[in-house]
């Protein structure tokens, strides 16, 4: 019951607001569909669509973050999807709006408020995720490291020496972690993904990732 409380008095604010949000966008952009011909249920289906695309396209921001998904390009599939979709909202908004400045920013404001507690959910769903999971390691007959492997050499009286490369049983252990990810997610592994399951630096990470990348 405590724990319900506690929920409510956080993340409460935050829902309560994007439900008015969304309820003020869906009224206008349900009728601002009206009067362009789109009348009866159309009007409604026209402003579900809209809002639950917005929905839809937070969900799977947070979808690509929880499982490490690279995108292709320099913006994401569903970071443009909802960009879309809050700009269609925000354009029915000014749409029903007074012809003045006042007018335009008070449309506006349920589109704008949406949009913020649609960031926040997703700022708060980012801070709950869970630390990566430990690998767990079957034995075969290739030795496997249990813990990391040093990326230098000892330094000799001369000065730090670099080492040759990852250890031949370490670059087995992040093959085997990294096909894991790939049959899980259907997605390579990327550095940091890898430097968290390995517990190594950034530099050995990316090291490991072009060795096998190169085998």
């Amino acid at each position: 019951m405590r724990r319900l409380a506690c929920w409510l008095l956080d993340s409460g604010p935050v829902l309560v607001l994007a439900a008015i949000a969304g309820a003020g966008s869906f009224t206008h952009i349900h009728d601002t569909a009206s009067e362009h011909g789109q009348t009866g249920w159309m009007a409604w289906a026209v402003a579900v669509c809209v809002d639950l695309t917005c929905v839809m396209a937070a969900r799977e921001r947070q979808r690509d973050a929880t499982t490490g998904r690279v995108r292709s390009g320099p913006v994401s599939w569903p970071t443009l999807v909802l960009a879309g979709g809050v700009v269609l909202s925000l354009a029915a908004n000014l749409h029903q709006a007074e012809p003045s400045v006042w007018g335009w920013l008070v449309a506006a404001t349920p589109a704008g408020a949406f949009l913020i507690a649609v960031s926040m959910l997703e700022r708060r769903a980012a801070a709950s995720r869970p630390a990566p999971a430990p690998v767990t390691v079957t034995a075969s007959a290739t030795p496997v490291p249990t813990s990391p492997m040093p990326e230098l050499a000892p330094a000799t009286d001369d000065g730090p020496e670099l080492a040759a490369g990852p250890s031949p049983a370490l670059i087995t252990f992040a093959r085997r972690v990294a096909d894991e990810h790939h049959a899980k997610h259907g997605a390579p592994i990327t550095p940091e993904l890898l430097r968290a399951r390995l517990g190594v630096s950034d530099q050995l990470a990316t090291d490991l990732l072009r060795t096998l990348q190169a085998a």
